[in-house]
This record gives structure tokens, C-alpha cells and sequence, in this order.
């Protein structure tokens, strides 16, 4: 797990190697224990690394193999390099270094652009050829590792973050107003390639990118699963379904577990989180960690689910951590978790996890966590509403988005937008494309291929990586996804949701983590704002700055901080904490 960076420059000059060191020197806390850069020819590559596999220097980045001509930057971790290194030893293949880096060297060098379909992990990784000039990115089928692209003049930068690209300089840094759309109406998700910065854009997730040496390129999407019942999918009874279910589980709970360094969870105490420790101490993790984080209750909001996973510890016997914020702590939390985002995020999870990473980062350097269960197992309020739906893009926005792109005309000042429903738009591209058998399937496709890549996957990502910790998510294995999509939906939307998953699940855990009201990662004092976090937002959103860009009307501004709590969106979300968030990021970025 790390943090990569570089430019390439098209013109014929060389690579900024102050721009590549700035990026790295931002991209630090991803990787800790080592950096390097390596300039060859026209491509400057920049690495910041943390050692979790081959912890000696062999395996030190930016790689580069003289005999095949190639230079590496990688970020992630491919859980199966060691089978893919027998089966290039069996081809003459020989290597220098015992980590997983080398075999995706290699790889590249055996199958081309096909061997990003033999990685099970998750990665974001540019590989140079020396000879042809070429230039390889790819990222993973979720976008579990992100990748910022930037075009400057004459020259292409890419980074593991946004704030890196723009701290190097030459970036537009000008609002995208598109991106402003899909944020105010997708509770902040941007979906690729788009970000909020007109001048900084993000490879998609599941895309190959080959770049020649004139900076023409190409994508490809290499996986793209059906969301439909395969031949014989529907004679298969309900127990076949769950027994297959727990076997792909176990066998992606296993998959994570490889690492030269402990590896611990993360537990809410939801179902999700549970099961993974469950499935660690069935496949005979000993010693395992396990870390909780809560916060003060505010309006009679509840503020943790210790309850919950005081029992899953002492049930397992982990060793288990809580960490509980006081309110104070968490308002001193915030503009660190700000500048840990790549791009303006609203979730109150992402302050949770900051803190809780933050903690767990003091006693180990990977862990489970359980997120992606409720997008690939239809956990989601919005899902059953869809079984009879014949206009799954009206009924998917009306449960979905924080606001029509009509009530949006009247919150966004008349710069900011124009007729077109972007958002409106995008759920068109992505709910009616060919390939899910019900309206349900389209739901579940689009928010595991798109919606999960930039909330829950980024956030985790973003906030981990903030303190040198490697988050892994098994509920996103590949296989175990390509078996979930062919099962039927009502088995998914049974018991509340995830009726499949909690079958497995009584399989491993107690019952009463599963048989109880869906809970969430709650941090009510940015709900309910009222105080010191409402002073601080309306001291940003009347800034000199804020005022400068004028996103919004001044009678909407003023309708939110005169009465917080009752601006409220549909998924439980503040509008103040939305706008406030948006504005007090920019501001973090020097805009």
C-alpha cells in the first residue's frame, strides 16, 4: 500500500523532478517507510512506500527491470502474486525481489494487457516501456485504489491524490460544473472521469489506459459482469445459493489475509464487520485485533454500537480496541480529515474512520473492513421499492438523489447551473445499458460499479491511507461479486435486505448482531449542527472566498443556518454539512 506519482512529458522535454518530488512529499503519509524517483528519458516516476509485503529494499519502488525495459510504480497489493509467480517461473521468468510489485512487472511483460484480468487485489499501477515509449495505467475493477490524472502543457502528471496534482502547480483548478451537479445531487459522489476541478480528472475503475508516445491513448474496460441469471442460475434452491455464497466468502476473507505484517478488522459490530472476524477466526487467525470507534449522542441520536461489537469481540476473543471521541476531540479532528479527502466527501463516516484509523495505525498496518455489503447484497432502503418498478431511473432518483435537478435550480446560483439534468443524465448511461436482467440488478450494478467506487471505497481509502494504513475489503472480491450479481434480487431484499448475507452469516456469528435494526457509522454532532460546527461553517460560507465563487443563493444560505436540522436529505444527510464541506475543501486546496 502506497502512493505513486509522476509526468510524462509529450513535447519532447524532459520531467519536472521538483513537480514529482512535491507530489510525493504530499503523497507521505500513504507510505511512510520509503520513497524513491526515477526519471528516464521523458516519464518521471515518484513512489512513497509502506511495507507490508517483502519488507526488504528489493522490492523498493519506482521498480525497474533493465533485461525488459520497464519501469513500475504500483500502489495496492495483488493477493495471488505468488501463484502468478510459479506460473512465470514455469515460462524462464526469474526474479530479484519476493513481493507481489515484480510479478506485475512481469506480467505486463508476459500478457500484455490481459493481465490485469489474472490480478485478484486491488491496484493502481504505471508501468513505463522503455523501448516503445509507452506509457500503461490501470486501476482495479472497484477503484479500490484511485488514480488522478492531470494534463498540464506539454506534459501529463498523474498521483495517487488530487491535492498532490494540485500542489505541484499548472493544474485548472476552475469547478467543473457538471461535477458540482452529480456532488449536490449524489450526496458528493463524482462519478469518473470527472472530479470537482475541470483541470484534474480520474481513471475509471476496471480501465486499462495505454498512452503512446505522442500522448494519444486508448482505454479499456477489461471487466464489465453481467447483473443476470446464467443458464440454470434458476433451478438452483435457495440453500445451493448460500452455500456457495459462504464459500466465496471464506475464500475472499483468505485472500486478504496475505501479508508479511498482522493483519486486524475494523468492527462496527453490523453484520458485515462481524462476519469478517467470524471467517478470520474459522479460517484460524489467532491474536486477531479488532478496533471500534463512537461519538457523544446528539438530538437523541445514538453516537456508537459498542453493544454490538463488545459482543463479536468477546465472542472471538479478539483483542479489541474502543475508542470513544469526545465531542471536543472531534471538532479538532475536522480539518485533518478535510485535507485526508482527494475530493470533498459529506459522509460522516469519514471523520469516524480518520480518528479510528489514527488509532489502529499505532498498532498495526492492515486491515478487514466491511464495506461494498450492502451495494452487492441490496442492503439499501431504495432497493425494494424497484421489484415493480417500470421507470427504474424516476424511482431510483427519487429515493436516491438529495434533490431534484428542479429544486437544485433554486439552491445554485444562476452561474452554476443550466438546463441540462446532468445527474438526470448519468443515471440514463448507467441504469439502461444492456446487461441486468430486473430493475433491481440495474440498481445494485450501478451503485457497486459506480456510487460505491466514490463514497464508501474512497472514503475508506482516503482516511486509512491518511495515517499509513492498508484497508482491505473482501465483500469487493471479484468472484465473490460476479456470484452475487447472478443471484436472484429477492433473495437479496429478504429479512430487510441482505436476506442472503444474513443467512450465511448466522452460519459463523450471534444472532443478535444480525436480527436488529440496521445500524451506521453515526456521528450526530454533523447532523444536528448547532454551535461551534455551525459557527465554523458559517464563518466559511461568508468568506471573502466562498462569497468570490457564489455557488449558492443567498436566501437558500440563509434558510440553512437559520434552521440546520430541519434541511435534512433523504439519505439522512445535512444540507448546511453538504455546501459547508464543499466550500471549507476547496479552501483546504488554496482555492
Amino acid at each position: 500500500m502506497c502512493g505513486i506519482c509522476g509526468e510524462v512529458r509529450f513535447d519532447g522535454g524532459s520531467p519536472s523532478v521538483s513537480a514529482v518530488s512535491i507530489m510525493a512529499d504530499v503523497l507521505a503519509p500513504r507510505g511512510p517507510d520509503a520513497s524513491g524517483i526515477v526519471v528516464r528519458g521523458n516519464v518521471g516516476l515518484g513512489h512513497r512506500r509502506l511495507r507490508i509485503l517483502d519488507l526488504s529494499d528489493k522490492s523498493q519502488q519506482p521498480m525497474v527491470d533493465p533485461d525488459l525495459g520497464l519501469s513500475l510504480v504500483f500502489n495496492g497489493c495483488i493477493y495471488n502474486f505468488r501463484e502468478l509467480r510459479e506460473e512465470l517461473e514455469a515460462r524462464g521468468y526469474r526474479f530479484f525481489s519476493d513481493g507481489d510489485t515484480e510479478v506485475i512487472l512481469k506480467a505486463w511483460h508476459a500478457w500484455g494487457e490481459e493481465c490485469v484480468s489474472r490480478f485478484h487485489g486491488m491496484f493502481a499501477f504505471v508501468i513505463h516501456e522503455r523501448d516503445s515509449g509507452r506509457v500503461v495505467m490501470a486501476r482495479d475493477r472497484f477503484g479500490i485504489k484511485p488514480l488522478y490524472v492531470a494534463e498540464i502543457a506539454g506534459a501529463l502528471r498523474f498521483a495517487s491524490s488530487l491535492p498532490a496534482l494540485v500542489k505541484a502547480g499548472g493544474v485548472d483548478t476552475s469547478i467543473d460544473r457538471a461535477a458540482l451537479h452529480n456532488y449536490m445531487t449524489f450526496h458528493a459522489v463524482v462519478p469518473p472521469p470527472r472530479t470537482i476541478l475541470n483541470g484534474v480528472r480520474k481513471l475509471p475503475p476496471a480501465t486499462i489506459r495505454v498512452y503512446q508516445r505522442d500522448g494519444t491513448f486508448k482505454d479499456r474496460r477489461y471487466w464489465d459482469p453481467p447483473y443476470r441469471r446464467q443458464t440454470g442460475d434458476t433451478a438452483i434452491r435457495r440453500e445451493e445459493w448460500q452455500e456457495k455464497l459462504l464459500e466465496a466468502l471464506r475464500l475472499a476473507v483468505k485472500r486478504r489475509m496475505i501479508a508479511d505484517v498482522p493483519v486486524g478488522v475494523l468492527l462496527s459490530g453490523g453484520v458485515d464487520s462481524s462476519l469478517i472476524v467470524g471467517l478470520l477466526a474459522e479460517a484460524g487467525q489467532r491474536d486477531l485485533m479488532s478496533f471500534s470507534v463512537g461519538f457523544e449522542e446528539a438530538n437523541g441520536e445514538k453516537g456508537d454500537e459498542f453493544v454490538y461489537s463488545d459482543l463479536i469481540a468477546r465472542h472471538f476473543g479478539t483483542d479489541h480496541h474502543k475508542i470513544f471521541v469526545p465531542s471536543a476531540d472531534l471538532m479538532g479532528a475536522l480539518p485533518g480529515t478535510i485535507a485526508a479527502m482527494s475530493e470533498p466527501m459529506v459522509s460522516y463516516d469519514n471523520v469516524g474512520f480518520y480518528l479510528l484509523s489514527k488509532e489502529v495505525s499505532k498498532h498495526i498496518k492492515v486491515v478487514q473492513s466491511g464495506q461494498g455489503a450492502d451495494e452487492v447484497f441490496g442492503g439499501y432502503h431504495w432497493y425494494p421499492p424497484l421489484v415493480n418498478s417500470n421507470d427504474v431511473v424516476s424511482d431510483y432518483g427519487k429515493a436516491f438523489r438529495d434533490r431534484s435537478h428542479d429544486v437544485l435550480r433554486t439552491q445554485l446560483s444562476g452561474d452554476w447551473i443550466s438546463d441540462h439534468d446532468a445527474s438526470g443524465a448519468l443515471l440514463i448511461e448507467h441504469l439502461l445499458r444492456e446487461g441486468a436482467d430486473t430493475p433491481v440488478d440495474q440498481a445494485l450494478r450501478l451503485d457497486s460499479n459506480v456510487m460505491l467506487v466514490d463514497d464508501p471505497v474512497k472514503r475508506v481509502d482516503n482516511m486509512t491511507m491518511a495515517w499509513g494504513l492498508e484497508a482491505r475489503v473482501p465483500f469487493l472480491d471479484h468472484e465473490l461479486v460476479e456470484l452475487a450479481a447472478r443471484i436472484p434480487p429477492e433473495e437479496k431484499l429478504r429479512d430487510g435486505g441482505k436476506g442472503i448475507l444474513k443467512d450465511v452469516a448466522r452460519k459463523v456469528v450471534p444472532s443478535e448482531v444480525i436480527d436488529r435494526k440496521k445500524g451506521y457509522f453515526p456521528v450526530p454532532q454533523l447532523k444536528y449542527i448547532a454551535g461551534p460546527y455551525l459557527d465554523m461553517i458559517r464563518d466559511t460560507l461568508h468568506s471573502q472566498k466562498a462569497r468570490e465563487r457564489g455557488f449558492f443563493r443567498d436566501d437558500y444560505l440563509d434558510r440553512l443556518l437559520d434552521k440546520p436540522s430541519d434541511h435534512i436529505t433523504p439519505l439522512r444527510g445535512s444540507e448546511l454539512w453538504q455546501v459547508g464541506l464543499l466550500e471549507m475543501w476547496l479552501q483546504a486546496q488554496g482555492g
